[in-house]
């Protein structure tokens, strides 16, 4: 397989496994399956991280990765 097919085949499997983990948080859904607002969701989350705001929790990047991790260890099918 040529370099450029490989990266391309890699690159499609890494889209569609964060397409997997928005379906898995509800977020379809809940969104109704309106991509603007999903967008407009990502974008919001993007500009928190930008701003490196927090909370008084701590860290937002680390709470949501907790929160992640927490959820995978309950899904017995995940990959």
């Amino acid at each position: 397989m040529r370099d450029w097919a490989k990266a391309r085949r890699e690159r499609t499997h890494h889209l569609i496994e964060l397409g997997g983990l928005v379906q898995k948080a509800g977020l379809v859904d809940l969104t109704d399956d309106d991509r603007a607002t999903l967008l407009g969701a990502f974008l919001d989350i993007a500009g928190q991280l930008r701003e490196g705001r927090t909370t008084a929790s701590g860290d937002l990047k680390t709470r949501w990765r907790r929160a992640g991790l927490h959820a995978f260890d309950r899904d017995p099918e995940q990959d």
